[in-house]
């Protein structure tokens, strides 16, 4: 891959709870600022990532990979913004791992493209999206959608 993002946490959690988080859309309605994503999360299956207020598609795929609770990927393509959709398909990867008192995740997002725009802008949702996935799996709150910083 030519471009691409790697973010690591770690969460006080289990690997069944963060996989159910990542995959059932009862919980990303919580932590992925009104996005769900729909699929059954099997190899092979169709993915899409859509508005649960306007049903909007956002990005679409395929599931690659998926080892319940360790490692599911993605085969990934924005849908919204031409100038990304045209960079074709990308791969998302999440890997969980258990640690002694946590679970540690590494999301990986990669595209073919060279300096890649979906990996530029994947670089700045991602941090917010998994530190509101972190604050709702510890607290049972997520963050509200964070506002870019005023100079």
């Amino acid at each position: 891959m030519k471009s691409k993002f790697v973010y690591v946490t770690y969460i006080q959690t289990t690997p069944q709870k963060l996989w159910d988080a990542l995959t059932k859309p009862e919980f990303q309605e919580h932590y992925w600022f009104r996005t769900i994503q729909e699929s059954t999360f099997t190899k092979g299956a169709p993915w899409k990532m859509v508005g649960m207020d306007s049903k909007k598609t956002f990005d679409s795929g395929e599931i690659l990979e998926s080892d319940p609770p360790k490692k599911l990927v993605i085969k990934w393509r924005n849908e919204w913004k031409p100038e990304l959709t045209a960079e074709g398909y990308g791969r998302c990867t999440y890997l969980i791992e258990e640690t002694v008192n946590s679970v540690k995740l590494t999301v990986t997002h990669e595209s073919e493209v060279e300096n890649s725009q979906l990996i530029q802008a994947v670089g700045g949702g991602w941090p917010q999206i998994l530190s509101s996935l972190k604050t709702y799996l510890e607290t049972g709150t997520a963050m509200e959608k964070p506002v870019a910083p005023t100079k």
